[in-house]
């Protein structure tokens, strides 16, 4: 089903995209230069460094930190999307989504390889004038398996890729993997070496990608892009007893991707062409905090205010508040909090600066995305708030009745101030029945 969905939304966007596609008359010319070691995006004649989020929203906040490009996974609403960027000054990485490389039933079918590549092709005619188009990236996170038996995924990419290069001569064609992948790199390069850059998403093994990238230049020495970077993600990090991924302050995490960014992101090499950022907006993955830099009312992280600072050298004249840590009848997450149906508890946070400027407080009580079973992987949305649950909540304190359902659950404060910014924490509990 979710094969189908990608043809579809293709096919729907193609069909569609001439009511958004702008058409100037001469087409803007982006290429990957080389000079001795180092290579370079060219734009219009000049050169580029990606200063990219990943994304879909805040265009013109993405231009006003200092950034220059947004990176995008499907090409659902790209004439809109591309139009917008431009309007803000913004270059786009244009995905298109396609099924991962073990799908060979899909590979296999004929007709449905024959329906992909037709709305391929079109969104490639519609859109490949476009002055906000920097490169298109076909396929996120795709995995370049050996074995034989995936000889039609790969005819079936690298005619997508002959196919984008014939109709737009203009742009670069990428793709991402999930970390430095030596086994997909050789594969790329014995097997789809017409791609013109390869692109990775990579999150808590950005500390070791200098090495990575030194070690294996025998092999591969040509142009990368980081397509995605951040702190490390709910994967990958320390859990309670029970599972549940432990979430920073917002601003402990802001602290991280500058930390990050200065000492690991492989800057000084010459094969790096930028880096994006995960991500410019608001999005559910196992919290709705963990990785969005805006909140959901547009309202800004301290993660958003340190990108303009890497981006621009300058912090925004407001900062957003600083929260220190919340604790839960004394406690914190890593003491496995255990509570019993109904119970009454006591939820606090300590701020940095108490006696700052008015501040606004939002509780929630939520259970895990992962223990309720209404979400799919196609449509992450917030959890529904158990408001009936919070019996006071005033400023930095809180008390709440535990659900009377069994389960892993979070209690979330959100800390707005008066100009438009943001902090936020959690702390997750399990109701454990008698």
């Amino acid at each position: 089903m979710h094969s189908v969905f990608i043809v579809l939304a293709l096919l729907c966007c193609a069909m569609t995209a001439c009511r958004h596609a702008s058409t100037p008359s001469v087409p803007p010319k982006v290429y990957i230069g080389k000079s001795g070691d180092r290579y370079t995006i060219f734009r219009n004649g000049q050169p580029f460094l990606i200063k990219g989020a990943a994304g879909d929203r805040q265009l013109r906040a993405l231009k006003a930190a200092g950034g220059n490009t947004l990176r995008t996974w499907d090409t659902l609403q790209l004439g809109a999307l591309l139009d917008s960027a431009q309007a803000a000054g913004i270059a786009v990485i244009a995905g298109i989504s396609i099924p991962t490389s073990n799908t060979l039933d899909f590979y296999r079918d004929t007709a449905a390889v024959s329906a992909l590549y037709l709305a391929c092709e079109r969104v490639i005619e519609r859109y490949k004038t476009h002055p906000a188009l920097l490169m298109w990236c076909l396929g996120n996170e795709v995995d370049f398996p050996y074995r034989p038996r995936f000889r039609p995924f790969y005819k079936t990419f690298n005619r997508l890729v002959d196919m984008i290069h014939e109709r737009d001569p203009d742009h670069p064609v990428t793709t991402t993997l999930i970390n430095f992948n030596r086994r997909n790199i050789y594969n790329i390069r014995w097997k789809v070496p017409q791609l013109d850059v390869i692109s990775m998403n990579i999150f808590g093994d950005l500390p070791h990608l200098r090495k990575e990238l030194k070690l294996f230049s025998w092999f591969w020495s040509g142009p990368f892009l980081i397509t995605e970077w951040g702190i490390n993600g709910p994967w990958e990090t320390e859990t309670t007893a029970w599972g549940a991924p432990i979430e920073n302050t917002s601003n402990k995490k802001a602290e991280q991707y500058l930390e990050r960014y200065t000492d690991y992101m492989p800057t000084d090499d010459p094969r790096f062409l930028g880096a994006c950022v995960f991500y410019w907006g608001q999005k559910q993955e196992v919290t709705h905090t963990w990785f969005g830099l805006f909140a959901q009312n547009g309202a800004t992280s301290a993660t958003a205010q340190t990108m303009q600072y890497i981006w621009t050298g300058r912090y925004p004249a407001h900062k957003a508040p600083a929260l220190q840590y919340m604790l839960l009848d004394g406690k914190g997450a890593r003491d496995n909090l255990l509570l019993s149906p109904g119970t009454v508890h006591s939820a606090n946070l300590l701020l940095e600066s108490p006696g700052s400027d008015a501040l606004r407080f939002q509780w929630e009580v939520l259970p895990e995305d992962w223990f309720i079973r209404f979400l799919n992987d196609l449509n992450k949305v917030k959890p529904p708030v158990l408001d009936s649950l919070l019996l006071s909540h005033e400023g930095t304190g809180a008390r709440f009745r535990a659900p009377s359902r069994e389960g892993p659950y979070r209690i979330f404060v959100t800390v707005y101030d008066a100009y438009g910014n943001f902090a936020s924490t959690n702390t997750p509990f399990y109701v454990v029945a008698p």
